[in-house]
């Protein structure tokens, strides 16, 4: 008699992962929580929250079956994650500067099969140039630099998501020449930015999509919406680890069209965790 084994193996979980600088959660409640029933992303980062912590509307996202991670700041910045797994290890300050207090960097780590340490940011504009705000920005992409790598050290699955307010290259844009002169892609963001790519990280967007004509953000002003004159600046960088893992990234466009929309809209990864 033969004896027959039975191996089961265990299939990995896929998770939709968002990232959505939403503009002040106040102001975008209604339309937040359309897209969360309609999209049903299982973690969702968000940017701009523009909310304290103790007023951002945690129990919305409760009430739908999200844990719930917040560093706010009052009318200005602040991040949130909310996810349908436990949130662990969370971290509210991007390290190297012990005197800046503005609420921009939210990490915590997600498990299934893989833990997934998630960094949720909210790069400084930097706008005016030259300027005291564009210093702030290049000092905060070189703490932001010293993370990446620390990430990369670990040799662990990681991302860095949010909104970079980087346009990579000139296919991010629908008329370039518009910001060859604003922080968004001067040569020393794009450097610093790129310095962080060269560490090994994936652009996942790029990995899975092509070509010209993807945007995640359209100003309010003088109808970029309407003549679609957006730019890429919403971007979740993957460790080589963690780019293993990839299934799928997409930006949701159609948000914008919505009522009351923020100027960005979603974007989206698929892991297999």
């Amino acid at each position: 008699m033969v004896a027959v084994l039975a191996f089961q193996f265990k299939e990995a979980i896929t998770v939709k992962i968002a990232s959505f600088n939403i503009n002040g959660i106040k102001a975008r409640e209604k339309a937040l929580m359309t897209w969360l029933e309609e999209a049903r992303p299982d973690v969702v980062l968000m940017q701009e929250i523009k909310s304290v912590s103790e007023k951002f509307p945690s129990n919305l996202f409760e009430d739908v079956g999200y844990n719930v991670a917040v560093n706010g700041q009052k009318s200005f910045n602040g991040v949130a994650i909310i996810s349908k797994l436990p949130l662990e290890d969370v971290v509210t300050e991007l390290p190297g500067d012990g005197t800046d207090d503005q609420a921009r960097w939210l990490e915590a780590t997600i498990v299934g099969d893989h833990a997934i340490r998630m960094c949720n940011l909210y790069l400084p504009n930097g706008n005016p140039t030259p300027g005291p705000k564009y210093d702030y920005k290049l000092k905060w992409m070189h703490r932001l630099y010293q993370r990446a790598k620390d990430l990369i050290d670990s040799e662990a699955p990681a991302f860095m998501a949010g909104d970079f307010n980087i346009i990579p290259q000139p296919e991010d844009a629908a008329n370039i020449d518009n910001w060859e002169k604003d922080a968004l892609f001067l040569p020393e963001s794009r450097a610093e930015f790129s310095k962080i790519i060269n560490l090994g990280y994936t652009d996942a967007f790029r990995a899975k999509n092509f070509g010209s004509g993807n945007y995640s953000f359209w100003d309010y002003q003088a109808g970029a919406w309407d003549r679609d004159d957006g730019v890429r600046i919403d971007h979740f960088l993957l460790t080589p680890q963690c780019a293993d893992l990839l299934e799928n990234c997409k930006i949701d466009k159609h948000i914008r069209s919505g009522e009351k929309p923020s100027d960005h809209v979603p974007i989206w990864i698929e892991l297999s965790i």
